[in-house]
């Protein structure tokens, strides 16, 4: 049974903000804003587990922005936010944590301290708002002309994570169907329930507008660490009618001599984003020794490095290929190629380079021995 479990609430349209994805699986820094979000949850320690309720047409979009994620089955959303929390909180009573935190999946950034603070006092009260206390001067608005000013003395601007002990708020939430109240607090002050503000972030603010994407990608790219990583193989030509370069199978009158498919396009690749992630080489994850890799696709290689990008919360900004050969001609295929690199990592094509050069006829790619390609990756990862 675990002590602590975080429920993020990512089954709203966000219809405000507009566009053909629902906000929380916007880009934001690389990575869709609903993975920052569960990731912030993920990684603290006094969170032993995570469980998101989503819309019920975003099963495939929610899946890409958390592949690699330890996280178990979502929960189907319902109609209103109320709802859904709701239906997140059933989901796990079969196994109920003592303490639960209810969060917005559109508030990328709860600070850890607050998530802290949250628990701290449910030892004292049955649960605590993550807020901030309202520092402009309010005015109250009559047939669109100022009112009157009003007192903002106690005032506090809710966010969340918002905490409770788990039994309490189920029971809040199960008497108050129907009710629509627009956060967990509002739930828990129906019943009846003592809770407590904690002091929250500006930082943690709720993405409504193209403003709010913009401002929070802006702090999503402060955030992050950019790691560069290099890559360089070489492979000897021998017999046959093709070689295999940046996963495209192009017509040659030899082919590349390797282990598994000789691809040395992706072998650069692949070492270039290991490197970048510190995560060794491409032999430390595939070694030629087994047997398994024999005449293997180098897709696979590639696939595997951008797989733990992903798992460490990172993102690939940009790779740049240089493959050294007199022959074959790669400019016809160059295009392919980028596509097929982009298509393994699932990236924009724009963050891929490929070009070719030759070595003027000296040395082993000179004297068409054989051929190399070199590789740098950019990767950001959570700072």
């Amino acid at each position: 049974m675990p002590e602590t479990l975080a429920l993020i609430v990512a089954a709203g349209r966000g219809h405000r903000l507009g566009g053909d994805l629902p906000k929380q699986y916007r880009d934001l820094g690389g990575q869709p804003l609903l993975r920052h979000s569960v990731r912030r949850f993920l990684d603290h320690p006094a969170v032993d587990g995570v469980r998101v309720a989503i819309h019920p047409d975003d099963r495939a979009l929610y899946d890409a922005a958390v592949q690699g994620l330890d996280l178990p089955a979502p929960v189907p959303g319902g109609a209103t936010r109320q709802d859904s929390c709701r239906l997140a909180l059933e989901s796990a009573a079969s196994a109920p944590p003592r303490f639960v935190l209810i969060h917005d999946a559109a508030r990328p950034f709860p600070p850890a301290a607050a998530i802290d603070d949250a628990l701290a006092a449910l030892d004292a009260h049955d649960g605590a708002v993550v807020a901030v206390p309202v520092v402009d001067t309010l005015k109250r608005e009559t047939g669109g002309l100022v009112a009157e000013t009003v007192d903002r003395a106690g005032l506090w601007r809710a966010q969340t994570p918002q905490a409770f002990r788990y039994d309490a708020i189920l029971e809040a939430h199960r008497a108050a169907i129907g009710d629509n109240l627009t956060d967990d607090a509002a739930v828990a002050e129906r019943a009846g329930l003592g809770l407590v503000f904690v002091t929250g972030s500006e930082d943690n603010f709720k993405v409504t507008t193209e403003d709010d994407l913009r401002r929070a990608g802006r702090l999503a790219g402060a955030a992050a660490r950019i790691c560069t990583g290099s890559g360089f193989d070489v492979h000897r030509l021998g017999d046959g009618d093709h070689v295999w370069l940046g996963g495209v199978r192009i017509p040659h009158d030899r082919g590349l001599i390797g282990h598994s498919d000789a691809d040395v396009a992706l072998h650069a690749l692949t070492d270039a984003i290991l490197g970048a992630i510190a995560a060794g080489d491409i032999g430390s994850h595939f070694p030629p020794s087994d047997p398994q890799w024999k005449g293997a696709s180098s897709d696979i290689f590639l696939g595997h490095a951008g797989l733990l990008v992903h798992e460490r919360g990172g993102s690939i900004d940009s790779l740049d290929l240089t493959v050294i050969c007199e022959a074959p001609r790669l400019g016809p295929h160059r295009d392919a190629m980028v596509a097929r690199i982009a298509g393994i990592l699932d990236l924009p094509a724009d963050r891929v380079s490929v070009k070719a050069t030759t070595t003027e006829r000296l040395g082993f790619t000179g004297r068409g021995e054989g051929i190399a390609a070199q590789a740098v990756a950019t990767v950001r990862l959570p700072g």
